[in-house]
């Protein structure tokens, strides 16, 4: 019978000795699906849909010899099912899906001479599927055969026994192919089991090359750990700030039992200071080791784009990470004794204006800031939990003006310069300064004037604002100590600033510069 199908026909004359549907839709074989036919002998199907074999689904069919599931999609079989099939000679369940044997398998099959397990998915089995069959029986000698071919095999420690029962395979019990290969661990692929030498399997051992590790604010650095395990482990690193900071990890097998993972860390900061733990797991358990990271900071620590307040102890380095359309990411480090006891308090507003007080949990060292206004001064500060920010503690920026284009809406909001942008070598569209050296830069900043003595000096002040004139990213003009138009300059930022401050107390508009 080959028609489509979709479920098991009722009614089927109870005499009836053999079935046979293929390639139809059956999905699934329902409990009792054939209780009304019990002399059945030969039940065949092969090439359906078949995903779903219920426990029941065999019951009244204790005189069945031969059942055929080729080419069907299951991926797992009731092995229990068989007990009310005692009779059972043949089972076909080649180009399935099956991906497990249990060791209990062939327990409900006395009478069993053929078994097909060719094309599915398994990758280990026990020897001791195979340990009692065929059963032996006075007075009989015949064989048994058994087809394991085609099915994607992991030559490593588990497969040990298995590999050693092929092997030593004999009458009465028949190999269909006895050349059956490996598809893993790599290094054995393709090759035939009577070729490789399985040993027994071990628990991880994880060591470390540097228990303690030293290096330079700034420098780059490779943590390694090797593992010895069999089968192969799965590898991960832990650490302090692994939620916020996730570096690179990299494993690579050093031999066919040994691994070696390298935790990378870019550009090390002094928050990266601390404890990493290299950790292995395998079925058999788990082991670990812990390299210890030392960070030297230099005298003074200061970079680009940055407020550093190393005066103080514990020092706290902020900077602005990232900016958006609408908003910037701020970042900072410090060291204290108890890292996963500070609290922080995020200062941010308009200048010169109360600030709001954000607190900051433990081990957290970012916080972004959306909605910004255009065309606006703002400072923000990060201090520890309850103390106000002091000078040199802060970093202050102004927004762009609104641009109206939709198209050149990705610029809305840049920070652009309050004095000091050739101090700064950051993202095109962003600058920042700390109260500090706001009018201290041009001594700070010789070698980049330098290298602008020749270019052109900056536009004519325009009808918008002195800041508005100044290019992305631009720093002409701004480092000649003794430049007029740099006096100029800073003398029309100046009377901004008092002419807003002095808007502002008339009207209800943001206050600008």
């Amino acid at each position: 019978m080959s028609a489509s199908l979709k479920k098991i026909l009722e009614g089927i004359p109870q005499e009836i000795k053999k079935i046979r549907i293929e390639n139809s839709h059956l999905t699934e074989l329902p409990p009792r699906a054939f209780s009304n036919v019990s002399a059945l002998e030969y039940l065949w199907l092969n090439f359906n849909n078949i995903t779903v074999m219920h426990l029941k689904s065999l019951e009244c069919l204790k005189d069945l010899l031969e059942l055929r599931l080729q080419g069907n999609k299951l991926r797992s079989v009731p092995w229990t099912a068989f007990q009310a099939t005692p009779a059972l000679k043949i089972l076909d369940l080649k180009h399935n899906r099956l991906d497990v044997l249990p060791e209990h398998a062939l327990r409900y099959l006395p009478n069993l001479t053929y078994l097909d397990l060719s094309s599915n998915q398994l990758t280990v089995i026990s020897r001791d599927v195979f340990y009692n069959w065929p059963e032996k029986k006075a007075g009989m000698s015949s064989n048994a055969v058994l087809a394991l071919h085609d099915n994607p095999w992991m030559c490593d420690c588990r497969l040990r026994g298995f590999v050693q029962f092929i092997q030593s395979i004999g009458p009465p019990l028949i190999l269909m192919n006895s050349y059956l290969t490996c598809l893993s661990p790599p290094f054995r692929e393709g090759k035939y089991f009577h070729e490789v030498e399985l040993h027994s399997c071990t628990k991880p051992v994880v060591s470390a090359t540097e228990s303690n590790v030293t290096v330079a604010v700034g420098l780059n650095v490779t943590l390694t750990c090797l593992v010895h395990s069999r089968p192969t482990s799965a590898i991960w690193w832990t650490y302090t700030l692994k939620h916020l900071r996730a570096f690179n990890v990299s494993t690579s097998h050093v031999s066919k039992d040994t691994a070696k993972s390298d935790l990378v860390i870019p550009s090390v900061h002094i928050m990266d200071q601390g404890n990493y733990t290299c950790t292995a797991a395998n079925f058999l358990g788990n082991t670990s080791a812990t390299i210890t990271l030392h960070i030297r900071a230099p005298s003074t620590m200061a970079s680009s784009f940055s407020s550093s307040f190393s005066r103080e102890d514990p020092s706290i380095d902020v900077r602005i990470a990232k900016q958006t359309v609408y908003g910037i990411t701020l970042e900072w480090y410090t060291v204290t004794e108890n890292p996963g006891e500070t609290w922080y308090t995020l200062h941010f507003g308009k200048y010169d204006s109360k600030k709001e007080m954000i607190y900051i949990a433990p081990g957290i060292n970012s916080y972004s800031v959306n909605d910004l206004l255009p065309a606006t001064k703002y400072e923000v500060c990060v201090t520890l939990r309850n103390q106000m920010p002091q000078r040199g503690q802060c970093i202050v920026f102004v927004t762009g003006n609104d641009i109206s284009e939709l198209e050149q809406r990705e610029k809305l909001i840049h920070i652009i310069i309050v004095v000091c942008a050739m101090v700064l070598a950051v993202p095109a569209g962003m600058y920042a300064c700390t109260t500090e050296t706001r009018f201290n830069c041009p001594w700070k900043c010789p070698d980049i004037c330098r290298k602008k003595r020749k270019a052109k000096t900056l536009r004519g002040v325009n009808k918008g604002s002195i800041f508005d004139s100044l290019p992305s990213g631009s720093d002409e003009g701004l480092c000649q100590q003794d430049s007029s138009d740099s006096k100029r300059n800073l003398r029309v930022f100046e009377d901004k600033e008092m002419t807003s401050k002095q808007k502002s107390e008339q009207s209800n508009s943001a206050d600008l510069y």
